[in-house]
């Protein structure tokens, strides 16, 4: 019996919150590890990422290592007068954050800290699930699918790159036309690409 979008995202995101906070750690380190060996990443100067909530694989690690590397940081705000659009903000140590409407800490709006996606090299996207053909369930709200929308139709800079746990697979998502799929998702113990 084919399950409905609503279905996936409950069954999956109570399955990553399951995961102990050691497994945890061992799927953040392990991820770090696979993001680093990619030749995208090491060639990139300007890479968008997102602070972990609701379970997703923590990416303090990836932040932590991309300062150490001394490429620069850029993170999601919810756009305050384009309803369901991002913005994309460069991100330091000692950025003032606040919390957003879905309670997740992001920048302190300022327009001197906003880059245009097209300026960033890579764009790393939270999901709550992935599929063998690269779709990509999000929480619904669209915002990731509309960023990505022009690399889908250009294929032309920000290149989309999804992390997740390993258990955020399943064979074949439902998908719908606005769905953009992703060219490239990262577990701990596996790069998908296609």
């Amino acid at each position: 019996m084919a399950q409905s979008r609503q279905e996936f995202r409950n069954v999956i995101r109570q399955k990553r919150n399951l995961l102990l906070p050691n497994e945890q750690k061992k799927a953040e380190l392990a991820l770090c590890e696979q993001f680093f060996s990619l030749p995208e990443v090491l060639d990139a100067k300007h890479i968008a990422i997102y602070l972990s909530n609701d379970g997703e694989i923590n990416t303090t690690a990836i932040i932590s290592e991309l300062w150490a590397r001394e490429i620069n940081v850029y993170l999601p705000v919810l756009h305050p007068f384009s309803s369901g659009h991002l913005l994309f903000l460069h991100y330091l140590p000692n950025t003032p954050m606040q919390e957003n409407t879905y309670g997740i800490p992001e920048p302190v709006l300022d327009k001197r800290l906003i880059t245009p996606l097209t300026q960033l090299d890579m764009v790393c996207t939270p999901l709550v699930a992935f599929d063998r053909m690269g779709n990509r369930l999000g929480m619904g709200g669209g915002y990731y699918d509309r960023a990505l929308a022009p690399w889908f139709e250009k294929k032309a800079n920000p290149k989309p790159i999804g992390l997740a746990h390993s258990c955020q697979y399943v064979d074949k998502l439902p998908t719908e036309k606005w769905d953009v799929p992703l060219p490239k998702i990262i577990t701990p113990d596996r790069i998908w690409s296609w």
